[in-house]
């Protein structure tokens, strides 16, 4: 099982979006996602947060909170727990990401964005600020067919 990272960064009453397309043979390609990526052997979700959103986007986190635990079960890409974050305070300069073009968008704009049905279901859970919840999710191919929220 792969165990990932993923980060929504709110700054007035935007989110910090990328737009995945820049990686050739990339699941996530054309969608809209939030910054994040894969845990390295022994280290923490915490740590592979802090790492990957500097990495992506020149950010150091200054306040963050895991909001859940999403489990992806799929029949192509195979089974994926993800730690969910939301961060609010950062220093440093935003810059150029090798994987998409990041881009700061209105809470209000969100939805219309292209992205996985379920990360609609979990970013609106988060949004709405209903506590930490655990999610899964199974996909066939790039069709959601089944959730269970706990």
């Amino acid at each position: 099982m792969i165990n990932s990272t993923l980060c929504y960064i709110m700054r007035d009453g935007c989110l910090l979006m990328l737009h995945r397309t820049k990686k050739k043979n990339d699941p996530n390609g054309g969608k809209w996602i939030g910054v994040g990526g894969r845990l390295e052997e022994g280290e923490s979700p915490d740590r592979c947060l802090v790492r990957e959103v500097r990495e992506e986007t020149g950010f150091i986190l200054e306040s963050y909170s895991m909001r859940g635990v999403v489990t992806f079960v799929s029949d192509v890409y195979g089974t994926e727990q993800m730690f969910l974050y939301t961060a609010d305070r950062f220093s440093g300069t935003l810059r150029e990401c090798d994987e998409g073009e990041l881009q700061w968008v209105p809470l209000d704009r969100l939805f219309s964005l292209n992205m996985w049905q379920g990360d609609r279901l979990f970013l609106e859970k988060t949004l709405k600020g209903d506590g930490f919840f655990t999610m899964r999710l199974e996909y066939a191919g790039d069709t959601l067919v089944g959730t269970e929220t706990g």
